[in-house]
């Protein structure tokens, strides 16, 4: 690395360029763009009442940006994607405090994405190091429980794996593109049984009056965002764990700066919307986020949700669908487990045996359970 270069903790975002950090995302995640992690911070998601205290790391030379990280000093494990509860249960039996605690991720986002962004490919390893060893030391020095780098790429996992990290596995259903014209050819690569199902899911949904339509870029108008926040917070309110994590300041945010990479796909009867979903997507990915209906109707949650989405993916010639955390339902609508990474360092020596074993057979039940659930696809062989 450089020796000019230098490293700093920066509290707010907006501290460093937009073009400037955009440049490291290149065509990376649209979720580690400038104008995502400042709209959360500008909205009210992201900051101590929150418990998400901005903590982004930066290395810089006179006039380039070298390499940085979106990094959060944790006071809690909400909005993390990566269950961390037991852990800091278990550290307080030990009589370890487990927060504050570091975070490296995109809040409340859990999808897979470079982590570390890097100015220069073929200095990337060397810049992975230096960030990792640097967080390492900061929470070292602070007298930190861990630090946490979710939903990374491969290329950090394994050299933060280097630096004393732990991996964990975990898995997210996803939708791939074979190559399909036509949602028909899609539905062609199911197994005849399910097939016949996911048809008749779509037709009944039609014969009660309702359509559904993808609206994407500037078509989206502010009404469209307002309401798609009030589905948002609707569904929130419903469930009991429902926490809500995002603002309505944050969907104006987006409105106003974020729509090229942003698609609605909306459920509406007689010209009255019903059920939506906020998804982002970029130039080979469909990532589905929110979801929320103001009334109940037998199958318009996968209908919306998942089929429309998959047609919208077709349609654009997306190569993938990344349809979020949870739900093993959705491997009935044609999307398989994908493993997922992230990376753990627990600094008291004590709590990272304990840790370590935990994941030793944690990672070999994920393996087995994915295994069984391939073996469960509802979708014909790529070569059959």
């Amino acid at each position: 690395m450089d020796h000019s270069a230098t490293v700093k903790i920066i509290r707010k975002i907006s501290e460093v360029r937009r073009e400037d950090w955009d440049r490291l995302v290149g065509g990376g995640s649209p979720f580690m763009k400038w104008d995502w992690l400042d709209a959360l911070e500008g909205a009210g998601c992201v900051q101590e009442r929150t418990g998400w205290l901005p903590h982004h790391v930066v290395i810089e030379k006179p006039g380039e940006l070298l390499g940085a990280c979106p990094m959060y000093l944790k006071l809690h494990s909400q909005g993390e994607f990566v269950f961390d509860y037991e852990w800091a249960e278990l550290a307080r039996e030990l009589g370890v405090s487990y927060y504050p605690k570091l975070l490296v991720g995109v809040p409340f986002t859990p999808v897979t994405g470079p982590r570390f962004l890097t100015s220069s490919r073929a200095h990337r390893p060397e810049l992975i190091r230096v960030l990792g060893q640097l967080l390492v030391r900061i929470a070292e020095e602070n007298k930190l429980s861990s630090v946490h780098v979710n939903f990374c790429l491969e290329d950090e996992a394994e050299l933060l794996q280097q630096l004393g990290f732990i991996r964990r596995t975990g898995l997210q259903f996803q939708w791939q593109n074979r190559d399909y014209g036509t949602f028909d050819d899609y539905l062609s690569a199911f197994r005849s049984d399910r097939r016949n199902k996911v048809k008749r899911e779509r037709r009944e949904l039609l014969q009660q009056g309702v359509s559904i339509r993808a609206i994407e870029g500037e078509e989206l108008t502010p009404a469209h965002f307002s309401t798609m926040f009030q589905l948002y917070k609707g569904h929130v309110d419903k469930l009991y764990y429902g926490r809500q994590y995002l603002t309505r300041e944050f969907f104006s945010e987006l409105a106003r700066r974020f729509k090229p990479n942003l698609c609605l796909i909306l459920a509406e009867r007689e010209s009255r919307i019903i059920a939506g979903t906020f998804n982002v997507q970029d130039h080979e990915a469909f990532y589905g986020r929110y979801w929320g209906a103001f009334e109940e109707q037998r199958y318009l949650h996968f209908n919306v949700c998942y089929y429309a989405a998959i047609e919208h993916c077709i349609r654009k010639r997306l190569q993938r669908f990344e349809a979020g955390a949870g739900g093993s339902f959705k491997q009935l609508r044609g999307l398989d487990p994908q493993p997922t990474a992230s990376m753990h360092y627990i600094v008291e020596p004590r709590l990272k045996r304990v840790i370590e074993r935990y994941l030793r057979q944690e990672t070999s039940f994920v393996d087995e359970r994915r295994a069984t659930l391939l073996e469960k696809s509802q979708l014909k062989k790529a070569d059959a």
